[in-house]
C-alpha cells in the first residue's frame, strides 16, 4: 500500500487533487503540504513517503530546491515533479536533482494516476512535450567529437584496426603497399597521442572516432 504525499500552495487544486489520491485502492495514507518546509519537517519526524507530487513554483522553498532535501532525507521517495512550467532550464534542474517524473498541471487527472503508477514501475513519466524539450535539451548539452585532425586515409585505417585487423589485413583490405600502412599507422599514433594498436582502438571506441564501432 502506498503512501503518498502531495505539496501544492493552490488550497483548491490542494484539497481536489488530494480527494483523487484518496480514491486509488493501493493507497494507504495520502498527506498534503501547502510548502516544502512543511513536508520536510514531517520527513524529520521519521515518516517517508513512496511517491510525492509536488509543485515547482511554491512560495518560500521551490519545488526544485525541495526535491533536493527531501531526496537528502528519504532518497526512496519517487518524486513527480507537476508544474505549469515547462522551459527547458527547470526541466534539468528538476532531472539533475532527482525527479522520478515532471508532469504539467495542464494535464488531466487521470494521467497523475498513471505516472504514480509508473514511477512504482520503475519508469519515469513525462508529458510528450517535455520529453522533447528534454531531448533537444540534452542534444545541445552533447560536446561535439574532439577533432584530432585525421586524414581520409588515416580514418579507413583506423577503422579496420578497431574491426580487429593486423597490419596486413589493413594492407590487404584497403590494397594499400605494407609500408604505406606502417607511415599511417605512425600519424595516427602522434595525432592521438598514443604508442600503441591497443591503445589507439580504445580512443577510437571511446571518442567514436569511426563509424564501425563493435
Amino acid at each position: 500500500m502506498l503512501t503518498i504525499w502531495l505539496v501544492e500552495d493552490k488550497a483548491g487544486l490542494r484539497r481536489a487533487t488530494e480527494r483523487a489520491l484518496q480514491k486509488r485502492k493501493d493507497v494507504r495514507q495520502v498527506r498534503a503540504f501547502d510548502r516544502c518546509e512543511t513536508a520536510i519537517e514531517a520527513l524529520g519526524s521519521g515518516e517517508a513517503p513512496d511517491v510525492v507530487l509536488l509543485d515547482v513554483g511554491l512560495p518560500g522553498i521551490d519545488g526544485i530546491e525541495g526535491m533536493r532535501r527531501i531526496k537528502s532525507l528519504a532518497p526512496g521517495a519517487n518524486i513527480i515533479l507537476w508544474t505549469v512550467f515547462e522551459d527547458n532550464e527547470r526541466i534539468f534542474q528538476a532531472i539533475c536533482a532527482g525527479a522520478s517524473g515532471y508532469l504539467l498541471k495542464s494535464e488531466p487527472m487521470q494521467s497523475v494516476m498513471q505516472a504514480i503508477d509508473q514511477v512504482m514501475a520503475g519508469g519515469a513519466p513525462m508529458n510528450s512535450r517535455v520529453a522533447y524539450n528534454v531531448l533537444q535539451m540534452f542534444m545541445r548539452l552533447t560536446h561535439a567529437p574532439e577533432d584530432y585532425h585525421l586524414t581520409q586515409r588515416e580514418r579507413a585505417v583506423l577503422e579496420r584496426m578497431v574491426a580487429g585487423d593486423g597490419k596486413k589485413q589493413i594492407a590487404e583490405h584497403l590494397k594499400q603497399n605494407p609500408h604505406t600502412i606502417d607511415y599511417l599507422i605512425r600519424c595516427i599514433y602522434r595525432k592521438l597521442h598514443v604508442n600503441c594498436m591497443a591503445a589507439a582502438v580504445s580512443l577510437a571506441v571511446k571518442k567514436r572516432l569511426v563509424d564501425f564501432i563493435p
